[in-house]
């Protein structure tokens, strides 16, 4: 029995973190940064990743007020994700991506990366962390 994998999206107006699972979907790896040109131009190019890797399940980000809340940003999410589920087929799963970022640059500097490095790295080491947290979960 062959098992898809899983994606992690952490979706941003100008910059998209993508992280993907091992075959096993024991493990996410941050996968690339993609420049946000646009909602159409970002669901083509998630598609296409989703039909290349066989993909079969995304967990998005969903940003939430620290007092566990949605505002505006968490709507905004919502709506792109459920266009993501309606273009691709796959489900999308929202994950609480609050402090992400911060565990993200945490990461990386303990990790020695400079920061000018850094800022091209963070959106996808969000992803990942978004992806091990929904694949910790199943």
């Amino acid at each position: 029995m062959q098992k898809h994998r899983k994606m992690g999206v952490d979706y941003g107006d100008k910059r998209i973190g993508i992280a993907l699972t091992d075959a096993l979907c024991i493990i996410s790896s941050p996968y690339e940064v993609y420049q946000n040109h646009g909602e159409e131009d970002a669901l083509k190019h998630l598609d296409k990743i989703i039909k290349e890797n066989d993909v079969d399940e995304v967990a998005m980000g969903l940003p939430l007020n620290m007092d566990g809340s949605e505002g505006e940003r968490a709507l905004i999410h919502k709506e792109f994700g459920k266009k993501l589920e309606n273009y691709s087929g796959v489900k999308v799963y929202f994950i609480d991506e609050r402090l992400t970022s911060a565990e993200a640059e945490e990461l990386l500097i303990s990790s020695g990366v400079r920061r000018e490095k850094r800022k091209e790295l963070i959106d996808k080491i969000a992803a990942q962390i978004i992806l091990q947290t929904f694949i910790n979960n199943l």
